[in-house]
């Protein structure tokens, strides 16, 4: 056997039949569009502002297809910032009764997004 077919023959299945994935980590590498489209909004609740000041983290809805990895690959891309972890959470609708009926609140998912140390997002635009 040559030596360019048992380079061939020794790589994994996986890494030569999905050419968008990432090498480095395994992940999807997704679009800029797409990555566009993953932050939906930041969150803003009594919450989300101590975290804020506390422990750099900024809380995000976004996408409920979105992962880890979606996550923080879109607040660097957006926010041009380093981000140390991502933890996100599936948020589930409440329960509402409206007179007789009862219905259902649409859920949502939030990501809390650590930044690296001297990191932060700016998020009134405002210009020093």
């Amino acid at each position: 056997m040559s030596a360019a077919k048992k380079k061939a023959a020794d790589k994994p299945a996986e890494a030569t039949a999905n050419p968008g994935a990432d090498a480095g980590n395994g992940r999807r590498k997704l679009s800029r569009e797409r990555l566009m489209n993953v932050l939906l909004s930041p969150h803003m609740s009594e919450k989300s502002a101590r975290v804020s000041a506390e422990g750099n983290q900024f809380v995000f809805r976004v996408r409920k297809d979105a992962t880890r990895g979606d996550v923080k690959d879109a607040v660097q891309l957006m926010f041009d910032v380093r981000v140390e972890s991502v933890q996100v959470l599936n948020q589930p609708g409440k329960t509402r009764r409206f007179g007789r009926i009862e219905g259902q609140r649409s859920g949502y998912k939030k990501a809390y997004v650590r930044l690296a140390a001297g990191q932060t997002i700016d998020f009134a635009g405002e210009t020093r």
